[in-house]
């Protein structure tokens, strides 16, 4: 069956991008398409998705000379942006948005939340197009308000145009390397082998057209089968759950299949499992207003829905609503593999809280792509029992909890004061990450010093022949460190395994020091030993270690070089002892 016979519903679209790049400004155009400004003096009760009507689109198409021809009803634009929204809203495991825009300034580029928002486009397979943004702010640009791409190139200077090029070919080869071969959008032949780079001003509606016509004729040609109506009992995604006292429990969904009727028995997740309830009222956008949310008997999808329910449930944002007709143990069934954690879990690693499954899921992602490892992950705010609980575990490593759009509760922050726990808490993965990734340098940096303090390193260093100041009681000669880091206190042996010292002190210029690491030059007093009898200029010597310096450095190791002189000193020592290490 055609496009042309099936009944197909609003593809729904979501933006991504980095923070700052105008994915907001982006809808706020787009709305404008659509809808006239609200009256002064009105409040805004959207619900969050706006709709696009097809005949404003094929108004666009009259206007630009476009001989598409649509079937869909229109667009519904998701109004929250970012990808965590986008990993919030899903169907049946996969992404709820049909298609994506993703916006990147064209003047800055792809920037870490445009390669995140990137890995999650791809983790879902979701098509999408790249709103390239602030054309108006490249050198030389000209604006013209209010026009499509075309117009606007045809109004530039040379100078713009070549500049604009350069802009677009930096995104073109960044998208390559990420396995997207790309173009601007009027230079594509073939949309299924190239993602659309639509050069846009989000800020002067210039290029909005175009994005609206190539979302439409790229859902129309390429998305039939995921937008075809279908039949069966309603679902929708619950993106935010608000409780007003004067109502109850509110829930602002996208409805993605079926319809929902005012009294109808729906499925939800809460906190403390799948609950049933029944739905007291429903309230969708009005379409002759757009800035009102109007009471409804029933709602066809896709749309925005706000659904007051007849019980106070504690819903969790991201989860699934589904529509109970016969089976309610099915729909619990559904929502529970649904909403199933797929996060991998490890025995050591960072504990993740987050506010939905959705946000948990894309920092988790984000995470093991730095080779992060996760202990624990899950929804819900940072609570006292989860301080106490990081805190007892005996990898120092493991003692760190990461939450994403949550709260520390205040018994939490009480007991923290006393724990040594690290606590990193924000909005922006990348930020998160970025934090995590220093923590972890710091304390493995720390973890490092304190282990080198405590025991022998295997190190090497040998006796500068120009610098000798003392032959004995004790020892003071200038020497080379090689590798490792030699310390006060530690014992030396020779290379053939003989005694060759204890060292006194360690200077370097007037400073004195405890500890020397390499590669580095210092004067040394070494006790027990005679220059020329023992121990002499330019040969190697080496720390004394014991075999559970051995065991440790093998479970966990240190750098290249250090690593080296442990095969070295191992090898000595098996001079007079062949097992010697292998216990380790």
């Amino acid at each position: 069956m055609s496009a042309q016979n099936k009944e197909l519903r609003q593809p729904i679209v979501c933006v991504l991008g980095h923070v700052d790049h105008g994915k907001t400004t982006l809808l706020d155009s787009i709305r404008g398409t659509s809808f006239a400004k609200k009256e002064e003096g009105g409040i805004t009760q959207r619900i969050g998705a706006t709709e696009i009507d097809i005949a404003r689109i094929k108004k666009i198409a009259q206007q630009t000379g476009s001989k598409s021809l649509f079937s869909i009803p229109g667009l519904l634009f998701v109004d929250t942006p970012g990808h965590v929204a986008f990993a919030n809203m899903r169907s049946r495991g996969g992404a709820l948005a049909d298609i994506a825009i993703l916006v990147i300034d064209i003047n800055e580029g792809i920037k870490p939340q445009t390669e995140e928002s990137i890995n999650i486009l791809k983790k879902f397979r979701t098509p999408f197009i790249i709103a390239a943004n602030k054309v108006d702010l490249i050198d030389y640009a000209i604006t013209v308000k209010d026009s499509s791409f075309k117009i606007f190139l045809n109004s530039q200077r040379e100078e713009f145009k070549i500049l604009l090029e350069e802009k677009i070919y930096k995104i073109v080869n960044t998208l390559y390397s990420f396995g997207y071969p790309s173009e601007r959008f009027d230079r594509i032949s073939d949309f299924s082998k190239n993602v659309a780079i639509v050069p846009v001003s989000a800020k002067n509606r210039i290029g909005i057209q175009d994005i609206l016509l190539i979302i439409s004729g790229l859902a129309q040609k390429f998305l039939e089968d995921s937008i075809s109506r279908k039949s069966g009992s309603a679902r929708a995604t619950v993106m935010e759950v608000k409780k007003e006292e004067s109502l109850g429990n509110i829930l602002d969904s996208i409805l993605y299949q079926g319809e929902l009727k005012k009294g109808a028995i729906v499925a939800l997740n809460t906190r403390e499992g799948p609950a049933k309830t029944k739905i007291k009222a429903l309230f969708s956008n009005q379409k002759s207003s757009a800035s009102k949310a109007v009471e409804a008997m029933k709602v066809n999808s896709a749309a925005g829905v706000r659904i007051l329910i007849a019980d106070k449930l504690n819903v969790i944002p991201g989860s699934p609503l589904i529509e109970i007709k016969d089976d309610e143990k099915s729909a619990f069934d559904e929502i529970l593999k649904e909403t199933a954690v797929s996060i991998d879990l490890s025995e050591h690693g960072v504990t993740l809280r987050a506010d939905t499954l959705g946000s948990l899921e894309a920092i988790a992602y984000e995470l093991s792509q730095k080779g992060i490892k996760i202990r624990n992950a899950q929804i819900g705010l940072i609570s006292r029992r989860d301080i106490i609980d990081v805190a007892t575990l005996q990898e120092p490593l493991d003692r760190l909890i990461l939450g994403f759009n949550v709260e520390i509760l205040p018994e939490a922050k009480e007991v923290l004061l006393n724990q040594d726990v690290g606590i990193i808490t924000g909005g922006i993965i990348y930020s998160i990450v970025q934090q995590c990734e220093e923590w972890i340098k710091n304390t493995t940096e720390e973890i490092e010093e304190e282990r080198k303090k405590g025991m022998s390193v295997p190190s090497r260093f040998a006796i500068i022949p120009e610098y000798i100041f003392r032959a004995n009681k004790p020892v003071i000669v200038g020497v080379k460190v090689e590798a490792g880091r030699i310390k006060v206190g530690d014992n030396l042996i020779r290379d053939d395994g003989r005694y060759a010292g204890t060292i006194k002190s360690i200077r370097e210029g007037e400073i004195s020091k405890k500890f020397s690491e390499a590669p580095s030059e210092v004067a040394i007093a070494i006790d027990g030993v005679t220059l020329n009898r023992q121990i002499f200029p330019s040969e190697p010597i080496y720390t004394d270690i014991t075999e559970d310096t051995v065991k440790m450095l093998r479970l966990k190791p240190m750098d290249d070089a250090t690593m080296k002189v442990l095969e070295e000193i191992i090898k000595i020592k098996r001079k007079e002892n062949k097992f010697w290490g292998t216990k380790a």
